[in-house]
């Protein structure tokens, strides 16, 4: 059965994004808020729970800054209160999702589904319909920067290119679903779109990343800093033409190190698993928010709005393509700074600045042996889907010595520490790290970044 997609509806949304990207500060001000209308009387409609939450107020007239702020484990709790399908169960997208056979399947055929990683403490399951699919789908072909017009003129369709999605490719994660989405849908392409596990050993990845030789690669900053020390060391020989980035913090630094050494552009872009696509840069480097189908608010830790320049303690996502499951001031717990200067590549869409994931890989390895390079996603990924472990920090102690925190106390949290240290002991040996020893404590206050953001892994200083 093919996933979710209306091709007429892709495009009519696709012409609405092509005319709103030029668009004045009040046509978007007012196309927003008409979504935003629409988006609360849905909710109200269908959504038990918002039902309430909207309960004496008027879904045309009321002030989205007086609605409440609602967190993730809050609607997972209330899972069968907060989706606007009866028909849908928690139980069942829980069994769906735990097969990865069914990665891409949709599900009661008429949904796309992904989990998120669970970076917060707590897991969650996300619905997408056609129509939301439609909106993520026609910001990503309209709005991302086409760094090579001329290859685009003659190849519209990407026949010629080899897309490589380097990433967990095991769970159904919003990337990982996303490409095979897009297989399913076009079976004609489906051989030059691939996922590659960074969950195994470097060279194993190297020689996978060789047989498809790709010239688009999508990833995270941390890998693309990996596959660039790979290639200058003359163990990766790709030549990708562009490079895409996303879901953790991209330096400055990070993106010139990944330009030079495949001397190509890096572009990067931010989405959430609660939005595919909320940011796009354009061509100057700007990252510019889609703020015609999402409302940021970057407010400070007891919930008030912060000034506009000024970086929040965290972010209020309200989505306004999703109506099957309503998000409406959710904490999305990324802190960003909306600007207040004009991009000048002409386009009024709002510019921001993110600081999103900033967990730092690890250089493993005892003295006199060569040291492995370990990603902070693929720890995180072992720890929460072989361990089930979601409330943890991983600090390196040493060359080889690692100490794994939870801030759970109990014998619940020491069986959890148990299965944790087990499965990272398993996965760093495939690695090639060769022994490391794993402290577990629990009960101990998660440590913070300079920015203050929660980091779950730290490496050595």
């Amino acid at each position: 059965m093919l996933p979710p997609f209306d091709p007429w509806l892709t495009g009519a949304v696709a012409a609405d994004v092509v005319a709103t990207t030029r668009a004045d500060d009040d046509a978007l001000a007012a196309c927003r808020n008409r979504r935003l209308r629409r988006l609360l009387v849905a909710a109200a409609a269908g959504s038990p729970l918002y039902r309430r939450l909207l309960a004496g107020r008027d879904p045309g007239r009321v002030a989205l800054a007086d609605l409440p702020i609602v967190r993730k484990p809050e609607l997972m709790r209330r899972f069968g209160e907060w989706v606007a399908d009866p028909q849908v169960r928690l139980e069942e997208l829980r069994r769906f999702v735990a097969d990865p056979a069914r990665i891409g399947e949709p599900f009661l055929g008429r949904y796309v589904v992904w989990e998120s990683s669970g970076s917060s403490g707590e897991p969650a399951v996300f619905l997408q319909d056609a129509a939301a699919m439609a909106t993520y789908d026609a910001l990503e072909a309209v709005r991302k920067p086409h760094l090579r017009p001329l290859d685009r003129m003659l190849d519209p369709w990407g026949l010629a290119e080899r897309l490589v999605f380097v990433g967990a490719v095991g769970g159904h994660f919003a990337s990982a679903v996303s490409i095979e989405r897009l297989r399913r849908l076009n079976p004609l392409l489906s051989h030059r779109l691939r996922s590659v596990s960074f969950l195994q050993p470097v060279a194993d990845l190297v020689a996978e990343l060789h047989r498809h030789m790709p010239t688009v690669v999508a990833t995270y900053p941390s890998a693309a800093v990996l596959l660039a020390e790979e290639h200058l060391a003359g163990r990766l020989r790709i030549a990708p033409r562009e490079i895409w980035t996303g879901g953790e913090t991209l330096s400055p630094a990070m993106r010139a190190f990944v330009r030079e050494a495949f001397g190509c552009p890096v572009v990067n872009s931010y989405g959430t698993s609660e939005f595919l696509s909320l940011a796009c840069e354009c061509d100057r480097g700007s990252l510019h928010l889609n703020s015609d189908w999402a409302i940021l608010e970057s407010v400070d830790a007891d919930g008030n709005a912060v000034p506009p320049g000024v970086l929040g303690a965290t972010t209020l996502l309200t989505n306004l393509a999703n109506h099957v499951q309503p998000l409406i001031r959710y904490d999305i717990g990324d802190r960003v700074r909306l600007r207040t200067d004009l991009c000048p590549c002409g386009c009024r869409l709002p510019v921001i600045d993110v600081e999103g994931r900033c967990d730092e890989s690890l250089l493993l390895g005892e003295a006199g042996r060569r040291q492995a390079r370990i990603l902070p996603l693929a720890l995180s990924t072992v720890l929460e889907d072989e361990a089930g472990l979601f409330d943890f920090q991983l600090v390196q102690k040493g060359p080889a010595e690692l100490e794994l925190c939870t801030g759970g106390h109990g014998g619940a949290a020491e069986a959890a520490l148990r299965r944790g240290r087990a499965a990272l002991v398993a996965f760093l040996e495939r690695q090639g790290t060769g022994a490391v020893r794993i402290r577990c404590v629990s009960g101990r206050p998660m440590r913070r970044g300079r920015t203050g953001k929660l980091m779950r892994i730290v490496a050595l200083p």
